[in-house]
């Protein structure tokens, strides 16, 4: 293909990333996961950039594990998601951010919805004042939280502490990044770069010093999948989906995975530990494993930010090794402390994977 004609085609898969005034709707399943993600994303963009971010006390999840379950009927997913517009409305905001892949996948469905069939808006709108009283306007502008960080990646450079590099050897970081299934393949022009070339996690991990690793399964699913995971009787197929990954990846030894989906991270994390401890066989250097990061994550990092304040401590594939390599300080006796300088307790050390060196 012609030089104009990749131009010309990469620039049909941009998309508009509104600058400031952003209304943030967190994750149900990242909260539990890993917490302090969104608060790091919270910190960057307030504190480091300069954004003003509205979070508001009354939204709630926006059905999507239910609805994509088949739990919860699309009509009352569409109401739900109406209240959430309701509340960005009444709060002065246009720019919706949802911290969640599967809530913007969710909420882009439905706004593609509603633009090609109008009377279905007009039945929402109808069901959420009869039974809030409330209405609404349509986001303005409508960009996953991993949208908004690729969008300030290089003004976050330019406060970087650390860079994706290990310290050692002067070489950049091995990185695999991993897009969450919602983020692109249903609505390939609503993601940076589309279904196949998301450019959303390279263009973060390119301008913070790293290289991205190409490898057979990288559009492969985490795992997760909802039904694969939710119905007991299928959780040997989800493990079999994160282990299909993990040994497309192996010969090509990356040093990190990176995510933008809050259950991604959780599957890739975990289920390394539960093969380890079912086959005797981790994916990363010195039986170790591989850490995953999702972008926030990986964005506290680079500026510099207190790895057990964000959460590092929950993951059980240790990043103690990436903070090594990355020259980060930290302080293994505080790895467990709670903010109360508690002590939260100890895991149990893993039979397989190897915790040495590690404070547990």
């Amino acid at each position: 293909m012609k030089e104009e004609g990749k131009k010309k085609l990469w620039q049909e898969y941009q998309k508009e990333i509104a600058d400031d005034r952003y209304f943030y709707v967190r994750s149900c399943v990242r909260q539990s996961f890993f917490p302090g993600a969104e608060q790091a994303f919270l910190k960057i963009m307030r504190e480091e950039l300069g954004k003003d971010v509205f979070e508001h006390a009354c939204h709630t999840t926006c059905t999507g594990i239910a609805y994509h379950a088949d739990v919860v009927p699309f009509d009352t997913t569409m109401t739900v998601v109406a209240r959430q517009f309701s509340l960005m409305t009444e709060s002065g905001y246009q720019n919706l951010v949802p911290s969640c892949i599967t809530s913007f996948g969710v909420y882009t469905e439905i706004l593609e919805t509603w633009k090609h069939f109008p009377e279905v808006e007009a039945k929402v709108r109808e069901f959420l004042f009869k039974a809030t009283g409330r209405t609404f306007e349509i986001p303005k502008n409508l960009a996953h939280a991993s949208d908004v960080i690729y969008k300030f990646r290089d003004s976050i450079a330019s406060r970087a502490k650390y860079k994706l590099v290990n310290q050692q050897t002067g070489e950049p970081l091995r990185v695999v990044e991993h897009i969450g299934c919602h983020y692109a393949k249903m609505f390939p022009h609503k993601g940076i770069g589309g279904a196949e070339f998301p450019h959303v996690l390279i263009g973060m991990v390119e301008s913070w010093g790293g290289e991205v690793i190409d490898y057979p399964e990288r559009r492969h699913c985490c795992g997760f999948g909802f039904r694969q995971y939710l119905v007991q009787a299928n959780r040997g197929y989800s493990v079999a989906c994160s282990k299909k990954k993990f040994e497309s990846m192996e010969p090509y030894m990356p040093d990190l995975i990176v995510t933008n989906c809050p259950g991604c991270p959780m599957f890739l994390d975990r289920w390394q530990y539960v093969i380890a401890e079912m086959e005797n066989h981790t994916y990363g250097a010195d039986k170790q494993g591989i850490p995953v990061l999702t972008f926030e994550e990986m964005a506290a990092m680079v500026l510099g930010y207190d790895p057990w304040e964000i959460g590092l401590q929950v993951h059980q594939i240790p990043v103690e090794p990436l903070m090594i390599k990355m020259g980060i300080p930290f302080d293994p006796g505080k790895k467990y402390l709670g903010k109360n300088s508690k002590d939260m307790g100890r895991p149990e050390i893993p039979d397989y994977l190897n915790y040495s060196g590690m404070k547990i």
